[in-house]
């Protein structure tokens, strides 16, 4: 293995000329804003986060205000950057900092992972990049790295690829400078050693880099063993009234885009007798133009989703259809605080109304 002391050295002195050291969560640095902008990172591209991140900071400036919010307003600032856990979890971690941590983030690996969303490699990062503790991080982008410079072949997601990658992640990591290395491996991965065609020429690892050597960089890491993905199919109504709205209702608290703003649901692809069908039956009120949208997929990470909307103009003014606060009439002129799936959010903005 590579020693510590020249990797270290090596990878200091590529981030001291090539590191990426004004990004927004790196000003006015603090744990709630690095732990944020860890939460955002999860899954997500740098240069997607970035505007999440300041409209989020905007908004909830600090742990109490987030603490305080409703989920609503939370979800709607997170429409888009999709896996939406991710920020049930940043909002239920925020109460429970407040009332058990008297709103101090807590600043040990245990304390750190007992939260909600806060894996080992995330309160690696949080310790070491917010309070300058040496902690070792293994997100996507250094897995690739370690991978990739050690010729590793098989699948990182195997526990005992896994623990190797931890062993080697936890070996390189220093006691001084950690957030900066800390940035640094993560930049390294993010800008160098890419997916697809990483930039081999420009990596200060390129004389030590098995991956390099044997040609195989592109190869690793290992792909997880793929699965045939099922299908399944779902016709969303789109309710209009005059002038510009729109009905939405609240999905449940369990499932696919639970507790997020959504159409009415029919299984299946329906035709326009069935949707008619349905649409009466629940809701009573008359029709007066029924459109048939186009067929369009989407994909989760256990099945794809294949949808089908329809546009129902009623003539009825109603200020509500039911009896229940789990829906809303959503104006389409203004942009409300609640969150959504980007495919609902698309499918409204198609709208002219």
């Amino acid at each position: 293995m590579l020693s510590k002391q020249l990797f270290q050295q090596l990878i200091m002195q590529w981030f001291d000329q090539h590191g990426r050291k004004h990004l927004p969560w790196q000003k006015n640095k603090n744990p709630y804003r690095i732990w944020v902008s860890e939460i955002m990172l999860q899954q997500t591209q740098v240069s997607t986060v970035i505007p999440y991140f300041q409209r989020f900071m905007a908004r909830f400036p600090d742990i109490k205000s987030l603490a305080l919010a409703h989920e609503d307003d939370v979800l709607h600032l997170w429409t888009g950057l999709g896996y939406y856990q991710r920020a049930r979890h940043l909002h239920k971690t925020a109460k429970i900092i407040c009332e058990s941590f008297q709103g101090h983030f807590p600043n040990d690996l245990i304390a750190l992972v007992s939260l909600p969303g806060i894996g080992r490699s995330t309160a690696g990062a949080i310790l070491s990049i917010a309070f300058e503790k040496p902690a070792a991080i293994l997100d996507g982008n250094v897995k690739r790295v370690l991978t990739r410079l050690h010729g590793i072949t098989q699948w990182p997601g195997e526990k005992e690829t896994l623990q190797q990658l931890w062993t080697i992640a936890e070996e390189y990591t220093p006691h001084i400078r950690i957030a900066d290395y800390t940035q640094a491996i993560m930049d390294l991965g993010a800008t160098l050693c890419i997916r697809g065609k990483p930039n081999c020429i420009a990596c200060p690892f390129t004389k030590h880099c098995i991956a390099h050597a044997q040609g195989t960089a592109t190869h690793l890491p290992q792909a997880k063993p793929r699965k045939t993905l099922p299908v399944r199919q779902a016709t969303l109504l789109m309710i209009l009234q005059k002038p510009h709205y729109v009905l939405l209702e609240k999905r449940s608290a369990s499932g696919v885009w639970k507790g997020l703003w959504s159409l009415p649901e029919i299984a299946g692809i329906a035709d326009i007798k069935s949707i008619r069908k349905a649409f009466l039956a629940r809701f009573h009120l008359h029709i007066e133009k029924i459109t048939l949208g186009t067929l369009f997929r989407h994909t989760f990470s256990h099945y794809h989703l294949d949808i089908l909307p329809v546009i129902l103009n009623i003539a009825d003014h109603s200020t509500k259809i039911m009896d229940d606060k789990q829906q809303i009439w959503y104006n389409l002129q203004h942009n409300q605080s609640v969150g959504m799936p980007a495919p609902i959010k698309t499918l409204l903005n198609q709208l002219n109304v």
